[in-house]
């Protein structure tokens, strides 16, 4: 599926160890034990062999914080075009719905390499504006504010990803793009499995469903922009429109295409939109779950910002990221052949001793928290990265000044889609005093 820079490329198989490096043969991070609780697994990966072969991943593995800067900073040599990728080669069902003539989204973010990369970028970063970011924070507050108010009314318990957690982001990125209200719940429905399809192992009748409605959003996402270009709004969409107007050519080198213009609209709702949830989530899990650094907060609600860092890096919500090897190289030591997948272990490198003071414990006022490689690092360092900080310290201070007794459920068990990458609570359950 797909032909150079398509927005989707699946794999034709599971590739082999490179000669020479270690290879872990039951490892993966789509095991029920990691998807549980990946950290204890991940330190021992580290400790073990720093960079090894997962037979049933088909990639290599890269567990330490220097080795995956290394990665990072060089992206000629490691380039992220296989980031939005199936892990697994795609069942024929599948392949033949995202074969619609029509489905024809251009890499253009995460997954485009150098020189169209920076390019792209730079009409893209425009859309983050501190301009932009400021209405959106007022916007966030009122419609934190405004879910939070049904949550309370609905009375205690509640649970937070269906009250606020999953709204509330995908609202915000909605909004950033310009989508209007009226179709958030089709457009929720439509992104939801996209972790399944490109970070997961779905069954050929779960790709079916997954694909179609892709196919369904880009058809949507083509219509949108499609609209805007006939009447512009204040909206994310109309600036990368004016921009294609005032540069319409990429072969200059600093154009950008209607095509590209339609695809990163395809591409942002989801990157904004379902790992923030995850964020906002495992953010209120740690603190309640420690309950002195809740209590800390409450009393000093500026440590919001810090707060919201140190759950990135102690229980992020994005545990690894990918690349692929342009040239034969090496890394931490193994040689690498031209064309090798990498699996960045980002949960291994986020409690890395010698990086982190007693890594394994969840502390607000640690000083180097936002060390973390959660957002990546380099010319692919998260775009929204700023947008998703904001989001969770907004709900943190809402919570902290409105439901100071805030607790977990006692007793809940918690469940982890399963995935290779993004990790939170399907849900949270959370009780108050009345």
């Amino acid at each position: 599926m797909g032909t150079q820079n398509s927005y989707h490329q699946a794999p034709d198989s599971v590739a082999a160890a490179p000669p020479g490096c270690p290879v872990h043969q039951t490892w993966s991070p789509l095991n029920e034990d990691y998807l549980a609780d990946p950290y204890p697994i991940a330190n021992a990966l580290r400790n073990e062999h720093p960079v090894f072969y997962s037979a049933e991943l088909g990639h290599v593995v890269v567990t330490k914080m220097s080795d995956i800067d290394a990665v990072f900073t060089n992206p000629n040599v490691f380039a992220s075009t296989n980031v939005q990728d199936p892990i697994y080669p795609l069942a024929d069902e599948a392949t033949a719905v995202l074969g619609a003539p029509d489905f024809n989204p251009v890499a253009v973010m995460s997954n485009r390499p150098e020189p169209d990369h920076a390019r792209i970028r730079v009409h893209t970063r425009k859309g983050f504006s501190n301009r932009r970011l400021k209405t959106l924070e007022d916007y966030m507050k009122e419609r934190a504010g405004a879910l939070l108010d049904g949550m309370i009314a609905s009375g205690s318990p509640a649970e937070y990803v269906s009250a606020l957690a999953f709204p509330l982001p995908a609202e915000i990125v909605f909004r950033l793009i310009g989508f209007p209200e009226e179709d958030d719940a089709m457009i929720k429905s439509w992104c939801v499995n996209r972790r399944a399809f490109s970070w997961g192992k779905p069954t050929a009748q779960e790709q079916v469903a997954i694909a179609e409605g892709m196919l369904d959003y880009w058809r949507y996402c083509r219509d949108f922009v499609a609209r805007r270009n006939e009447e512009r709004a204040d909206d994310y969409t109309s600036e990368l429109l004016n921009a294609h107007d005032a540069d319409p050519d990429p072969s200059n080198g600093t154009g950008i295409s209607y095509r590209e213009v339609e695809s990163i609209v395809y591409g942002i709702s989801f990157a904004g939109h379902d790992p923030v949830t995850a964020l906002l989530c495992n953010t209120i899990r740690c603190l309640l779950s420690h309950r002195e650094q809740w209590d800390a907060l409450c009393a000093d609600p500026s440590l919001a910002a810090a707060a919201v860092d140190e759950t990135l890096r102690f229980e992020s919500s994005q545990i690894s990221w990918r690349r692929v090897a342009t040239e034969d190289t090496s890394l931490g030591g193994i040689e690498i052949p031209a064309g090798t997948r990498i699996f960045l272990n980002f949960a291994s490198a986020n409690h890395e001793p010698g990086l982190f003071e007693q890594p394994d414990q969840f502390d607000i006022t640690r000083a180097n928290a936002n060390r973390h490689i959660s957002f990546g690092k380099g010319i692919h360092f998260c775009l929204g990265a700023g947008l998703a900080r904001m989001e969770a310290r907004i709900a943190l201070e809402l919570l902290v000044e409105r439901l100071p007794s805030l607790r977990l459920v006692p007793d809940q068990t918690y469940e982890f889609f399963p995935n290779i990458t993004f990790r939170g609570p399907d849900a949270l359950h959370l009780e108050w005093d009345e």
